[in-house]
């Protein structure tokens, strides 16, 4: 409607009431292209002002994005998701610092007694095999003692357990007599330590079985039953009995069995 007010206005017809007459023609007045030019400049302006705007905020998100320049969305994402699905963020979303801190409080108590469970079972481990290299150790020692003094092969182990209450090794590894205060035991010349050697000499006068008898009465040893050592094979169940009852099972079991 504008326009056409406009062209009724501005615009006439060539030819129509002037010069030149005839074809229809419409010729734009000078005040018909200042209206159109301002029009324009107007619709222009616009873009101009929307498109600047545009760009201002496009620049903005452009520096805001360089914050985050090597992180993963993804990743940040899921480690968000993780912390909120978290128990403790829960309890410290909710106010509940101190729950938060007894429950960290027993996990590390409970690493720690863990791990001082495995110490002390690695230590007793230790512990148990030290123990059974000191006894073989010992057990040797005395063993090779007790067959220097011509003690019976059968009777090495009745020794060596009694030796346990007289011998330990010392830090070289050397079977050491000791009495019930730690002190250490001397020989008969009072002077060097007891060996396992002059120790299994004096067990012949108070377990004089652990030896081979000697033959007569005048050798000083023990004297074996007249016709020598009986052999199991020819005893019967009633010899047997009062054997193991008169010498013990271990000297039993050292007679022949042949």
């Amino acid at each position: 409607m504008l326009f056409r007010n406009v062209a009724r206005k501005y615009y006439s017809p060539v030819g129509e009431g002037g010069e030149g007459g005839g074809g229809g023609e419409v010729t734009i007045t000078p005040e018909i292209q200042a209206i159109i030019d301002a029009r324009i400049s107007e619709s222009v302006s616009g873009l101009k002002t929307k498109n600047s705007e545009l760009l201002g905020k496009l620049k903005e998100q452009s520096e805001n994005l360089k914050r985050y320049d090597g992180i993963d969305p993804d990743a940040v994402r899921g480690i968000l998701k993780r912390f909120s699905d978290d128990e403790e963020a829960k309890l410290i979303a909710n106010g509940k610092i101190d729950e938060v801190l007894n429950k960290r409080t027993e996990r590390m108590r409970s690493d720690a007694d863990k791990q001082i469970k495995a110490a002390v079972e690695r230590a007793e481990k230790a512990e148990m095999l030290a123990k059974k290299f000191t006894e073989r150790v010992l057990g040797d020692a005395i063993r090779s003692a007790a067959l220097e003094t011509g003690a019976l092969v059968g009777a090495t182990d009745d020794i060596i357990l009694r030796a346990k209450g007289v011998f330990t090794l010392n830090d070289d590894g050397e079977a050491v007599a000791i009495d019930k205060d730690g002190n250490p035991i001397m020989g008969k010349d009072g002077k060097t330590p007891l060996s396992p050697v002059e120790w299994a000499e004096s067990l012949k006068d108070t377990a004089p079985h652990l030896w081979p008898g000697a033959e007569g009465s005048g050798a000083g040893g023990h004297k074996p039953p007249s016709g020598g050592l009986p052999k199991r094979s020819q005893m019967s169940a009633k010899q047997k009995a009062e054997y193991i009852r008169a010498h013990g099972q271990q000297a039993y079991l050292r007679l022949p069995k042949e």
